[in-house]
């Protein structure tokens, strides 16, 4: 292997260690024993079937959610992983001072101005909320607010399409899946 591989590697075991210990505890949705790194690794994978997948992409997917969940902070991200890392994580990062209806609105207004880095990571993230929701809504939902968020990831998918054919068509797939749990 060589050393630009190895270090490679070394990145993303590191970005992967930071998500793991700063969700620590964390479950996934509430009312869920799922553990929140679970939906960190599979955004993660969900990008890694990119055919434009880089080093970058993979580090922001892992970390994506470190900030705006956790007290770790965007001034860590660049110092451990770089500028790029943390603009993209910083891009993915809602501002949750924000009541969560705001949060929403802005997350479909600015996806269509996220980085190509960014739209990628945020189709993987709704694709596997979908699943998620397709596997168990949160029991505390029911079938109209999970209709709600089936609704809410289309729309911000739909800011984010003629990119990533291999990622749009997962989130096709995984709403295909959540619709027909959810009819």
């Amino acid at each position: 292997m060589e050393m630009e591989e190895a270090d490679s590697l070394r990145r993303v075991a590191m970005a992967f260690d930071l998500a793991a210990r700063a969700h620590e505890g964390q479950r996934r949705g509430a009312g869920r024993r799922e553990p929140f790194i679970s939906h960190v690794a599979d955004v993660a994978r969900r990008v890694a079937q990119s055919p434009a997948l880089d080093e970058e992409t993979l580090l922001a997917a892992l970390l994506h959610d470190v900030v705006e969940k956790t007290d770790h902070d965007m001034a860590e991200v660049e110092r451990l992983f770089g500028s790029e890392v943390a603009s993209v994580v910083a891009e993915l990062t809602d501002d949750r001072s924000l009541p969560s209806r705001e949060q929403k609105h802005r997350q479909i207004e600015e996806a269509p101005r996220f980085s190509d880095r960014a739209k990628r990571i945020k189709l993987a993230d709704k694709a596997s909320k979908l699943a998620s929701i397709a596997a168990k809504p949160p029991g505390w939902w029911g079938r109209p607010k999970a209709r709600r968020e089936v609704e809410q990831a289309r729309k911000v998918a739909a800011g984010l399409r003629g990119l990533d054919p291999v990622l749009e068509q997962a989130f096709d797939e995984e709403a295909r899946r959540a619709d027909e749990a959810l009819s």
